[in-house]
């Protein structure tokens, strides 16, 4: 275990203190969202903590019953709005395995294109929030910036910034548009440049580094106990990543590495994190060259029936914050008995007392910042 984490039982033994419940949250600034983070505290030292969601619950599994199947193609935008189009691949895909059909080719690799987009700009929003948790606004401007850039590319292909409601049942919306795959090349190649800089901003400060390297110590038993999953996952030693080891609309095609680090602490939480978004930039140079290669005259969507056989069925995928999964069962008619959703943060943040036991309330905020909370998921 990292020397800068004291065990709780040694706190325990030194300390002659009343413990004492402090509530962070639902309002807290740290909290990227309504819900609470109950710590207790014995001195400066957390001792114990209890995460409690709820707060923004909205009933979109219920609501799902109502809708006919492609009606619930916007919803699923609204799952989490900083990954919309991993949730919508999600649903489509899950549905077409009910159908039992093959997507065209052309439209797997659009899929491709737009899921890491959306990686990217899920992860930059993670990045500038974690810049504001530490104190250092340039970081919060930097990240959002680049950002921009990758809305710009979504604005391109579907219309819209952030919901885009792009991905279809039995393939994508519309063809890519005419010049996108220059300015989506261009975009990356600028990407590259901008994110070592940024890089350079946060680990030449002593402060950033100091908080995160040796805090928050996760060991690869702990992890898979918890089911903690994703970057934060892959911090912790865990080599697993659902596009290579459980691959879906040609991930298997594509050639990329998964980043993966041992030191289990929040620094290695947030290398993962950057890493993954040089990787993503590899993957949409292969896959824009792959849909050039196929042609503008290819087929990128296909005809599907309105109704869905009786049955289940689930896929699973990696989203930008760990493995999403969805789950369906269907009795035939054009709208689904049940939809279930399985998502990521729902189990991350139940890790947070794992996480922060024996560290000091300052440490926090920069703890929970590598789990990358998106409420609008969790308290479907």
């Amino acid at each position: 275990m990292a020397d800068s984490i004291v065990p709780v039982k040694e706190i325990e033994e030194k300390m002659d203190t009343d413990k004492m419940w402090v509530i962070m949250g639902p309002q807290h600034p740290f909290s990227h969202g309504l819900w609470t983070l109950k710590v207790q505290l014995d001195g400066e030292f957390v001792t114990d903590a209890d995460p409690i969601v709820g707060y923004l619950h909205r009933g979109w599994e219920k609501e799902t019953e109502n809708r006919t199947y492609p009606k619930i193609i916007p919803m699923a935008d609204r799952l989490c709005y900083a990954a919309s189009m991993t949730y919508t691949h999600l649903y489509c895909m899950t549905v077409e395995k009910a159908l039992g059909i093959d997507i065209p080719e052309k439209a797997k690799y659009i899929r491709i294109v737009a899921d890491e987009v959306c990686r990217i700009q899920s992860h930059l929003m993670w990045l500038a929030a974690v810049g504001t948790d530490m104190g250092n606004l340039t970081v919060f401007l930097w990240c959002m910036r680049e950002r921009e850039f990758f809305l710009d590319l979504n604005v391109k292909l579907t219309g819209a910034r952030m919901t885009t409601n792009y991905p279809r049942i039995g393939g994508v919306r519309n063809d890519t548009t005419e010049l996108f795959d220059r300015d989506i090349l261009r975009t990356v190649d600028r990407f590259e440049k901008a994110l070592w800089d940024i890089i350079a901003l946060i680990d030449d400060s002593s402060i950033f580094v100091s908080r995160m390297k040796g805090i928050s110590y996760l060991s690869r038993e702990q992890v898979a106990n918890m089911g903690l999953t994703g970057p934060a996952m892959r911090g912790c030693g865990v080599d697993f990543d659902i596009r290579r080891d459980d691959p879906y609309d040609n991930y298997d095609k594509i050639d990329f590495e998964v980043p993966v680090l041992t030191e289990g602490d929040s620094y290695a939480r947030y290398m993962i994190r950057v890493e993954e978004m040089f990787q993503s930039v590899e993957i949409i140079r292969q896959a824009v060259a792959k849909v050039k290669a196929i042609g503008k005259n290819a087929p990128y969507r296909m005809k599907v029936p309105s109704k869905v056989p009786k049955g289940t069925a689930f896929m699973r995928m990696e989203d930008p914050r760990g493995e999403s999964l969805m789950y369906l069962v269907s009795d035939g008619t054009d709208k689904p008995w049940r939809l279930k959703v399985r998502s990521p943060i729902f189990t991350n943040v139940s890790t947070s007392k794992a996480m922060c036991m024996g560290c000091r309330i300052a440490d926090v905020p920069a703890i929970l910042a590598q789990i990358d909370m998106c409420l609008g998921e969790t308290d479907r």
